[in-house]
């Protein structure tokens, strides 16, 4: 794990907002993990787990929509580059207990600047896409513990969120 660098890269020496010019920068592998738990009501929770019901549907929609969302994320984050993605993968893990989904969301590329706002862009459209197709059960869903996990490559090197 690296120090904190000790000002912000968005902002210019005068405090105005700026996008980082990562012109210089060297292409390396770069590599981001993000997750994000959704939480649902038993009810919800059972009619999207139910046998041959909304699971393999709302997760596989929820899938490529958060696959779609890493693609696009420089469409919606003002100062994010536009980088080439090798890969956005999305899994899930249920938590029969809890009612709980979590998302998994890896995004991998070879570019000057790192992955970690795709991954969790990824992560996030995918659980609002879980609680839009579920949302007609449980307007209560809750999405939670939304954060970046694991970061490599680049400069800053390894990192890892304990």
């Amino acid at each position: 794990m690296t120090h904190a660098p000790s000002s912000l890269s968005h902002l210019d020496e005068s405090g105005q907002v700026r996008m980082v010019d990562v012109g210089e920068k060297t292409d390396s592998d770069r590599l981001a993990i993000a997750q994000a738990t959704v939480r649902l009501s038993p009810h919800a929770y059972a009619l999207l787990t139910q046998p041959g019901q909304g699971k393999g549907e709302v997760l596989n929609t929820a899938r490529v929509a958060g696959v779609l969302a890493a693609k696009r994320c420089a469409e919606l984050i003002p100062l994010c580059h536009s980088l080439p993605l090798a890969f956005v993968g999305i899994e899930f893990s249920l938590d029969d207990q809890a009612h709980r989904v979590q998302i998994r969301a890896t995004c991998r590329t070879r570019y000057k600047t790192g992955v970690e706002m795709e991954a969790m862009t990824a992560c996030s459209v995918a659980a609002l896409t879980i609680y839009d197709m579920c949302k007609a059960a449980d307007k209560g869903i809750v999405i939670e513990e939304q954060r970046l996990v694991y970061k490599a490559g680049g400069k800053s090197g390894e990192w890892r969120n304990d």
